[in-house]
């Protein structure tokens, strides 16, 4: 029977990411990751519920929150060709690689100078310089994170994702910059893959198709961010017990996906397929992450969190505004 402990709360996360795609459906402008998160916190928050979320839920949450996690980033990797790279030029290429890296250390200072706990630093780095949630959730498991660090930098990427989504349209025609200037600085600056969609969309397909190439090349960062840090963790022995691989698992097979999609032939059904099983995988898991969370704990270090995303977001608003005007893309 212990087995099975998992089960319920795998359903429960099930069920809250399938609410999510519905809040999502009903409001097109309200991203379906973002649904589904907020819909695990408005869960925590309820205090009749929170013994089953911590009981016969618990496993089935946490297995949600990081192993489906993993599978999703898997998938993720069907969705980047490297031919799409080749095609920005080498000197958009090494540009975005250079604002990834920058952008990395920058937050990552951020983060120390306003003295955010444990791991909350690295993760901060990694969601707002690379893919938002995923980024999180991979340099999480590279580290062995523990699961308390893990949802104030989940929260504030979603939460400064989701604004981008109002406030960069809004500032495109103020900076001048036409569809594809601005669908190359949503795709530089914006954190997951799904705001980025549902901000480049605003001003048509062109700005669409020229974000989605650039953010999926900041995408196809994360594997040598993660394989980095899992070094250094290695080398300084930060984390207890076993240490991490120097490229974790799901990392090779987010690599492997990517090949796939470069060097064969996948059907356009399969990658509507495994895009729509990506996003649920990550809704699955950003419903767990929520549920695990209690307001009352994140609200002690609340407005330095808050205000580590904001100065972070801006940074990033303005290293990515530099890769259009500088690199000319």
């Amino acid at each position: 029977m212990s087995r099975f402990r998992w089960t319920a709360g795998v359903l429960l996360a099930a069920l809250g990411a399938a609410a999510g795609y519905g809040i999502h459906v009903l409001l097109p402008g309200f991203p379906w990751l973002t649904a589904s998160l907020l819909l695990g916190v408005i869960a925590g928050c309820i205090p009749p519920f929170r013994p089953a979320l911590d009981g016969v839920f618990r496993a089935g949450l946490a297995l949600s929150a990081r192993r489906l996690l993993r599978v999703g980033i898997v998938v993720l990797g069907l969705q980047l060709s490297l031919a799409n790279i080749v095609q920005l030029g080498w000197l958009t290429v090494v540009a975005i690689v250079v604002l990834v890296a920058l952008s990395f250390v920058v937050t990552w200072l951020i983060a120390r100078a306003f003295r955010l706990e444990g791991d909350q630093p690295v993760l901060f780095a990694a969601g707002f310089s690379i893919c938002g949630v995923s980024a999180v959730g991979a340099m999480s498991a590279a580290r062995g994170s523990d699961p308390k660090d893990t949802g104030t930098p989940v929260a504030l990427v979603t939460l400064y994702g989701t604004l981008a989504i109002v406030v960069l349209p809004a500032l495109a025609p103020v900076l001048g910059l036409d569809h594809v200037q601005f669908g190359h600085w949503v795709g530089a600056s914006v954190h997951d893959v799904g705001q980025v969609v549902a901000t480049a969309q605003t001003l048509g397909t062109a700005a669409l198709a020229a974000a989605v190439v650039v953010k999926l090349t900041r995408v196809l960062m994360l594997a040598p961010m993660v394989a980095i840090t899992s070094i250094v963790t290695r080398r300084r022995g930060t984390v207890t017990g076993k240490p991490p691989a120097i490229v974790p698992l799901f990392i090779i097979g987010f690599l492997v996906m990517v090949l796939i999609r470069t060097f064969l032939p996948v059907p356009d059904v399969v990658l509507a397929i495994a895009n729509f099983v990506q996003s649920a995988l990550l809704a699955m898991a950003l419903f767990g992450i929520g549920a695990s969370l209690r307001l009352e704990q994140l609200a002690r270090t609340g407005l330095r969190a808050l205000s580590v995303g904001l100065v972070s977001w801006i940074v990033l608003l303005g290293f990515g505004l530099g890769i259009v005007w500088i690199a000319g893309v």
